[in-house]
């Protein structure tokens, strides 16, 4: 009986691992989608916050970070904001 009992609950522990396992998390929510950088760029410069553009693209903040540093390494600048002023970073440090 008791050895019964002990296989039953292995069974339902390996069946639970699997099942964790196989459920795709949160970070694989937006796999093989293509994120519109310039999309997100131009959400950046019409002044919405990270997040507020993550929700309306239905993206992760990680992927509107990785559009600002793609863009700015672009542009040649630290910043989307700078590069949408033209200024280069010499100009920008000189400024502050």
């Amino acid at each position: 009986m008791t050895r019964k009992l002990g296989l039953v609950a292995g069974g339902f522990a390996l069946l639970a691992m699997t099942a964790v396992a196989i459920a795709p998390g949160s970070a694989w929510a937006t796999a093989g989608k293509r994120v519109d950088c310039g999309k997100v760029v131009s959400e950046l410069n019409g002044g919405k916050k990270v997040k507020e553009v993550a929700k309306d693209l239905s993206i992760s903040t990680s992927s509107v970070y990785r559009c600002k540093k793609r863009e700015a390494a672009k542009s040649g600048s630290k910043s989307v904001k700078t590069a949408e002023k033209g200024k280069s970073p010499a100009a920008a440090t000189a400024a502050h």
